[in-house]
């Protein structure tokens, strides 16, 4: 079994690579966005085109062609808050929101210091080593840790026998992993969801640039299309916008889950393994049952 040092700088390297994969999540979403908003930027500083030149004398009065208009230029948000409208604002928003919730509280709840506690653990030890084995139970049955509930179901059933304790830890280990997993799938449906629903708004404004060209009885202007076409790519780039961060973190978080749930089991195996002789209608057990 490592030692407390060894668990201490293996747990703070662990933090400084998800750490770094977190900002490495950020950068790379945020690449495609400062993309268009420089874009953006670089069209409203661009130059106004040149007046047209003066018509010639000699034409017979006739005036030049009138130069194109300059296009507009618009703020990069304003464009994207226009495009997607109110209802897959609405969407996206609700979405964003439950996912940095889900984030946010898988973070908190996925780690060393609550789910297998120090100070838990070698004040259960030392209740070992004294032979306070009803004080340990104790101990256990009133801490609301993964590691806890896991050694209080295990010596709950020691008046059974060893093999029956062992039984009761794996069940109470298998519980509280599909409860540390179940929160967590819920990540991962919006990972799955909302590229679907950005899919959705894509064939929703491509619907909408047809209907322009359907309904027309000229060749419709660019900027009719455009609307559409707009709302097609803003609700996919927000689709994978979202799933892509939801994605990532599921991916680190349960391989966080699945290290610690390993390490859990042999932290508890180590410390009900000197009840290994203890056999059925034992001294041991009968100290070790319910109140």
């Amino acid at each position: 079994m490592l030692s407390l040092s060894e668990r201490v700088s293996r747990h703070r390297s662990l933090r400084s690579w998800g750490v770094f994969l977190l900002a490495l999540t950020v950068v790379v979403s945020a690449i495609p966005l400062a993309g268009m908003s420089s874009s953006a930027v670089a069209q409203d500083e661009e130059p106004a085109a040149a007046p047209p030149p003066p018509a010639d004398a000699g034409d017979g009065g006739a005036a030049a062609p009138a130069a194109d208009a300059p296009v507009q230029s618009r703020n990069f948000l304003t464009w994207m808050i226009d495009a997607l409208g109110w209802f897959w604002m609405l969407v996206f928003a609700a979405l964003s929101f439950v996912m940095v919730a889900l984030i946010m509280m898988n973070l908190l709840q996925v780690r060393r210091d609550v789910l297998l506690p120090n100070d838990f653990v070698e004040e259960f030890e030392q209740k070992l080593n004294g032979k306070d084995f009803q004080g340990a139970y104790e101990i256990a049955r009133n801490d609301d840790s993964f590691v806890a509930r896991v050694l209080a179901s295990g010596m709950g059933r020691l008046s059974r026998g060893y093999p029956e304790a062992v039984e009761g830890m794996q069940e109470a280990g298998e519980d509280e992993n599909m409860a540390l997993e179940h929160r967590l799938s819920f990540l991962a449906l919006i990972g799955t969801v909302a590229p679907m629903l950005g899919l959705m708004g894509t064939v929703q404004g491509m619907i909408a640039s047809f209907d322009k060209i359907a309904s027309s009885a000229v060749s419709p202007k660019p900027s009719e299309l455009a609307e559409g076409i707009s709302t097609a790519l803003f609700t996919t780039l927000i689709g994978l916008g979202i799933a892509i961060p939801a994605m990532v973190f599921y991916s680190i978080l349960k391989n966080r889950i699945q290290r610690l749930v390993l390490e859990i089991g042999m932290v508890s195996e180590g410390l009900m393994s000197r009840f290994a002789a203890v056999g059925k209608g034992g001294a041991s057990g009968s100290s070790t049952k319910p109140a």
